[in-house]
């Protein structure tokens, strides 16, 4: 049995305390910090269903094509179970006075949707979705998709967008501004940072990378969609006297992975790390001049939330749906996908000055502070007020 934090009850007598019942895939690093801060709250009582617990134990990763085992807790400080069936939710639902949901991409999670419906236990959606990463498609496939949403979102009582490009993406198919609230996608903002301080010296010591020589990141899965092999011919284009000789370090694994390695055999100024856990990213990004995330149809980018925790300078494109409402030119630049020649000359831009990269860095840090897990709770009670689950503030 995992370990589970006692949950806060109140004091008050008579106090309401909101039964939320939260539905996901399985848990998920970036989450596990957000829901124990939603099960201390006072005025929530949390209960998350999980439909798997593989992310838990060393398991083969479809992305990274290895095996993976994190190793930060993701299960210990709420209380979890974990579902097989729809009938497993339902007994859940009679409990509960508000269901969240992440996504509907998986039938137990649509079955729970018309489940909820029927026992008219309010829904709240949130999920990843935008038009760039998530097109409906031309002619008769998009009218089907269209309406295949449309009954989805029926069901929903409020969604819980997690930036701009999401907001967008339920309005386009209809969805009143109305039920349309904020809980931005974010990360463990003072973990990260905190963990950074300080340890950037210590890992290009490790990773035997020279002193004062710039270092572009890329760190992630080595997919095709987020385009790794053209951040490697970007980095071939450039004047290298003009961007003090920077080494291009890759942090991960993933299908393009022998491709990298072939492509830049030639040359002696890119590393590859492998697969790096949890706790080992801190240093690589406080180590790094600019995290590059040249992706296509990339729904969010939870890594450029990372890098800007750590003080780290960005370069991200406008099909990343981060750039939006993260990336500018005070805090590095946003490019247009798949454009080379924009993005050498943003990493020249970026590169050129030291203290340009450094000054980008700081803005970073001081821009994703306010995007955070406490924009994320008070996002969240919001929308519970504004549905009617949870009594306005006195």
């Amino acid at each position: 049995m995992c370990a589970i934090y006692p949950l806060t009850v109140p004091e008050t007598p008579g106090k309401f305390v909101l039964r939320l019942l939260y539905l996901v895939s399985h848990p998920i690093q970036y989450q596990a910090p957000l829901l124990r801060l939603i099960a201390r709250d006072d005025d929530i009582q949390l209960t998350v269903l999980f439909e798997h617990m593989g992310s838990t134990r060393a398991y083969y990763d479809q992305g990274f094509e290895a095996e993976v085992a994190w190793d930060n807790n993701l299960t210990d400080g709420y209380t979890h179970n974990v579902v097989t069936s729809s009938t497993e939710v339902e007994d859940k639902l009679r409990e509960t006075d508000v269901f969240w949901v992440h996504g509907w991409d998986t039938w137990i999670k649509r079955r729970a949707l018309n489940a909820a419906w029927q026992l008219r236990v309010p829904v709240l959606m949130r999920g990843e979705n935008t038009l760039s990463a998530m097109p409906d498609g031309p002619h008769l496939r998009g009218v089907l998709k269209r309406a295949y949403l449309k009954s989805i979102f029926r069901h929903c009582r409020g969604f819980l967008c997690i930036g701009s490009d999401n907001r967008a993406y339920y309005a386009s198919h209809g969805v009143e501004p109305t039920r349309l609230f904020e809980m931005p996608y974010a990360v463990d903002n003072v973990a990260f940072q905190m963990a950074s301080q300080g340890s950037g010296i210590r890992a290009r010591e490790l990773y035997g990378l020279e002193a004062g020589r710039p270092i572009i990141l890329f760190a992630g899965k080595f997919l095709k969609r987020k385009n790794p092999t053209l951040l490697l011919e970007a980095c071939r284009k450039l004047d290298r006297e003009k961007t003090r000789d920077p080494y291009l370090v890759f942090v991960g694994e993933g299908e393009e992975g022998a491709r990298l390695r072939d492509l830049s055999s030639d040359l002696d100024w890119v590393r590859f790390l492998g697969f790096r856990n949890q706790s080992e990213l801190p240093s690589i990004y406080a180590m790094s001049d600019v995290f590059a995330l040249p992706s296509r149809n990339e729904p969010w980018g939870l890594a450029v939330n990372e890098a800007m925790a750590c003080g780290t300078a960005v370069i991200s494109t406008d099909q990343c749906g981060c750039s939006a409402d993260l990336v500018d030119d005070l805090v590095g630049r946003s490019v247009p996908a798949n454009d080379c020649d924009a993005l050498v000359a943003a990493l020249i831009d970026v590169l050129a000055d030291a203290g340009a990269s450094e000054a980008m860095g700081h803005a970073a840090q001081d821009r994703i502070a306010t995007w955070s897990y406490a924009e994320d709770i008070a996002g969240l009670k919001a929308a519970l007020t504004a549905i009617g689950a949870m009594p306005s503030p006195a």
